[in-house]
């Protein structure tokens, strides 16, 4: 299975975390097969083609799979070290709480557990509530009772040598910067077991120039939760003064310039909302595991979420009030210069005004081929942003994409702006006071 000492990798789940990161492993000299459920995305990849939008990525897949280092496939075979990189969604449940589902991690699981081997790795690297790891390590010991698994006892030992390690490593990238960050940021790497954590220690160190720091696989779970509930909080601050902002008629983004001038102040910029699969999803797994501990969390929780209506009805309060005006919701990404839709509240937003508005709305998102499947029967069209200044008297500013920065205030003086992002602070006060004064009659 290894060759010149390099270990032959399984990655499991191709999509935004798990192509980038196969691609990563092959480039630094590893044969790694990547699994994924779809047929398409299979042999999208074996072209040396990619299904999702990435900077550097569609050179980098190619290169690999030009050099055999990478192939695709919907059936598992043996590896020395398998990559799970699956979603994990959350569900509402009866009491309208938001659970965690993890059932894809533990269908990995069960997909890796026939080809294991003495000598094997197993990290498990997504976003996952805390116990997963030991979840998906305890139904590998069901199906192989063959093979010795990692356990450990309170005090972290283990209580003998295992056959194969099991870790938790979360990713920490920021999409547009996946290949750089893959390589750079620092590593959380936390084992079943110290033993564990050494095996996927020297295993990341392969490919990982940031620090790789070792823990146990709870702490790693919890560690990758908090990170992103502590954006979220911030976040959460920031649209909350947004809010506040409209209601006493003031200029928010004047507001948090002055106040960053204090040298322990560092307000972030509000939005429409918060999205994306981690920020947007996250939070719930901790407010999940200890709900009557985490107030603060499942509140900024609630105030990204209500965000995105307190825009939809400063929107909708500004078209009501020219009703001959045409509409360009500009972006439907949950954030700037990609292709990633999930959890958009940008997405959310536009699908709503669309809904009530009809054939007045237009969409305008680089990044999209087509419009996803709820603005289906709605009358919008897709346009470009070109099409848009000259066509339509009200810009809606929901992602801040570059295409949409660089349009000048001379291709945008006349028109009415309401502008989430903050991205045009150079448009004249008249217009956007007006949506504000519309706002607070509302």
């Amino acid at each position: 299975m290894k060759s010149d000492n390099k270990p032959a990798v399984c990655v499991v789940g191709l999509g935004y975390i798990g192509l980038p990161t196969a691609a990563v492993i092959a480039r630094s000299g590893s044969k790694v097969l990547g699994l994924d459920v779809s047929q398409k995305v299979v042999d999208t990849i074996n072209r040396g083609e990619i299904h999702i939008e990435e900077v550097d990525l569609d050179g980098l897949v190619q290169g690999v799979v030009s050099r055999g280092l990478l192939s695709a496939s919907l059936e598992v075979a043996p590896a020395d070290v398998f990559v799970i990189a699956v979603p994990t969604p959350f569900e509402k449940d009866e009491k309208g709480d938001h659970a965690p589902d993890i059932s894809y991690v533990l269908a990995a699981g069960r997909k890796i557990a026939p080809v294991l081997k003495a000598g094997d790795v197993v990290i498990l690297e997504s976003t996952s509530p805390v116990g997963t790891t030991e979840k998906m390590r305890d139904m590998i010991a069901q199906m192989r009772p063959d093979l010795k698994i990692p356990y450990a006892d309170q005090g972290g030992l283990t209580r003998e040598t295992p056959d194969i390690s099991i870790a938790y490593c979360p990713e920490r990238v920021l999409p547009g910067r996946i290949l750089e960050e893959l390589t750079n940021n620092d590593r959380s790497i936390g084992g079943i077991t110290p033993r564990c954590a050494r095996k996927a220690l020297a295993f990341y160190k392969r490919f990982v120039r940031g620090e790789c720091v070792t823990t146990d696989a709870r702490a790693a779970e919890m560690t990758k939760l908090v990170e992103n509930a502590y954006r979220d909080v911030n976040i959460a601050f920031a649209n909350e003064l947004s809010i506040v902002s409209d209601r006493m008629g003031l200029d928010v983004w004047e507001v948090i310039r002055l106040a960053n001038r204090h040298p322990r102040v560092n307000i972030l910029s509000p939005g429409p909302g918060v999205g994306g699969h981690c920020i947007a999803v996250d939070p719930w797994f901790i407010v999940h595991g200890a709900p009557e501990e985490t107030p603060l969390i499942r509140t900024a929780r609630g105030v990204n979420d209500g965000k995105m209506h307190h825009v939809i009805a400063k929107a909708e309060a500004l078209i009501e009030a020219h009703p001959d005006a045409r509409i360009a919701c500009l972006g439907l990404a949950f954030k700037a210069n990609i292709d990633d839709f999930r959890e958009s509240p940008a997405r959310f937003v536009a699908s709503r005004i669309a809904r009530k508005f009809g054939e007045r709305v237009s969409i305008v998102e680089p990044y999209a081929t087509e419009l996803p499947i709820e603005f289906t029967d709605t009358g919008v069209t897709q346009i470009d942003i070109d099409e848009a200044l000259e066509t339509c008297e009200i810009l809606i500013v929901l992602v801040d994409h570059d295409v949409f920065r660089v349009v000048p205030l001379a291709e945008r003086a006349t028109k009415l702006v309401y502008d989430t992002r903050g991205i045009w602070a150079d448009q004249p006060r008249v217009v956007r006071e007006e949506a504000a004064k519309l706002a607070l009659a509302s």
